[in-house]
């Protein structure tokens, strides 16, 4: 009898032992529980003593009713006075604990509906980004001069290279390569192309400061360009039926291409070559950027053409030249710009204010930069000594990812019409293809986008 009680004993401590073991395991369980003030999230309620007959309980605890434990033989008459005398003595309580207020009711640490929103939700899953290119293409005799803006992809599919004097267009859609233009060695090399937004109309520049434009559909040329430019004709850009140009003599001119006296405005700001211009997506501002180091804001409004154009913003933040620029495509008055070999920063730039918002050290020379117009993303090409294309996170500019494979400065990015695919040309040669921004869904709705009107739509010949 002594060892079964000894065994029961022990086997009640190691119920107990377990017990209090298994609620140790989640020790921090009450760290997500957020207690709001003192009347919530309560898990027990402290009896009001004012309410308790301590005496009445220490009887019931201790003697009164240990019959109801251990039963004994009482006869109808002793049971009957029993209760006669509890009565009397107010003795037929059964709560020995007496709440003066109701406990409150425990709240819900956890709001169900929160829950069910929380897991309602889907995971966007990381995407994956191929560190090789995808596609490899034979690029010779392109010019390795950082000043210059050799490549370009249009919204009709269609990609223009120039490649020493001959301009050549790639038809993504099925492959096929065509030569639009080859000039003499008079008026080249090629020094820039860029499509005009209706993805028909492009414009060349040339070494000899004049800008051609065809129609790459009837492969004809539509007009030529004088008078322009001193020397060479570096970069261009697109706006609506205006075409800027940007040339070695340091100007800027506004040519409006429906027009017989096609210059417009006369920009005059930089001391040394115009190596890049872009023009915002609502057209109100252009970029420029220059050998000089300069980085110009002009706005349209205050363009003038028989008096020089002051600029809206003078930048003088980089120390090298400035090719690199991009306009965000989800942030109004937000630029991007880059530096060159001995700067190796990208900068980012309220051009409402003129305030330098950021800039980061890359490394490199800085040689083109375009922003992914389906995610919060900017991608940099860059030069010695790796010679990579870098994917950033916006705006914390963590890297994502560091795509290799030129053997040579990568001068020259552009982007395809769904925004999907990168092309770049380097140094080396060659012309390859990305897949660094992905495939989002809005890619497949890109085909069906009407492209925007040619700066020739409303004329039946160019004068």
């Amino acid at each position: 009898m002594h060892i079964s009680v000894t065994t029961n004993v022990m086997n009640a401590e190691s119920e107990s032992c377990s017990a209090t073991k298994a609620r140790s395991q989640r020790p921090l369980q009450d760290q997500f529980l957020k207690r709001k003030s003192s009347r919530e999230n309560l898990d027990r309620f402290i009896p009001n003593r004012s309410a308790m007959d301590f005496d009445y309980a220490h009887c019931m605890l201790s003697g009164a009713w240990r019959g109801k434990e251990n039963p004994v033989a009482s006869s109808p008459s002793r049971e009957a006075y029993r209760k006669l005398l509890a009565e009397s003595l107010n003795m037929n309580r059964t709560r020995i604990l007496a709440f003066r207020n109701k406990p409150p009711t425990r709240m819900d640490t956890i709001s169900s509906d929160w829950s069910s929103v929380q897991l309602s939700e889907p995971v966007k899953p990381r995407r994956y980004i191929p560190q090789t290119s995808e596609r490899t293409l034979d690029a010779p005799d392109i010019l390795d001069d950082f000043y210059l803006n050799l490549l370009d992809w249009g919204t009709s599919n269609v990609l223009a290279i120039a490649l020493s004097n001959t301009v050549y267009l790639w038809n993504a859609a099925n492959g096929s390569t065509a030569e639009l233009v080859t000039v003499d060695d008079d008026t080249g090399p090629v020094t820039s192309v860029k499509w005009a937004p209706d993805g028909r109309h492009i414009s060349v520049g040339l070494n000899n400061s004049e800008i051609q434009l065809w129609d790459h559909t009837t492969n004809k040329l539509l007009r030529t360009l004088r008078g322009c430019h001193d020397s060479r004709v570096g970069s261009l850009d697109w706006n609506s039926h205006i075409l800027s140009t940007g040339g070695m003599d340091c100007r800027i001119i506004n040519n409006d291409v429906r027009i017989r006296s096609h210059i417009v405005e006369t920009y005059s700001g930089h001391h040394q070559e115009v190596c890049g211009l872009k023009w915002s997506t609502s057209g109100r501002q252009l970029a420029s950027g220059g050998n000089d180091n300069l980085l110009h804001i002009w706005d349209r409004s205050m363009a003038s053409v028989n008096s020089r154009t002051e600029w809206l913003h003078r930048l003088e933040d980089h120390t090298a030249a400035v090719k690199a620029l991009a306009w965000c495509p989800f942030q109004a008055n937000l630029l991007a710009s880059g530096g060159g070999g001995s700067d190796r920063c990208i900068k980012f730039w309220n051009t409402h204010t003129g305030s330098c918002l950021n800039s980061v050290d890359t490394g490199s020379q800085v040689c083109a930069l375009l922003w992914n117009t389906h995610e919060r993303e900017l991608l940099s090409s860059h030069g010695f000594t790796q010679n990579q294309l870098t994917l950033w996170k916006y705006p914390s500019m963590v890297k994502m990812a560091e795509l290799t494979g030129h053997t040579s400065r990568v001068l020259f990015m552009t982007q395809s019409p769904d925004g999907c695919t990168v092309a770049s040309a380097a140094g080396d040669e060659t012309l390859r293809f990305w897949n660094v921004f992905g495939s989002p869904e809005v890619a497949a709705k890109a085909a069906t986008v009407k492209p925007a009107p040619g700066p020739f739509a409303h004329l039946n010949q160019i004068r």
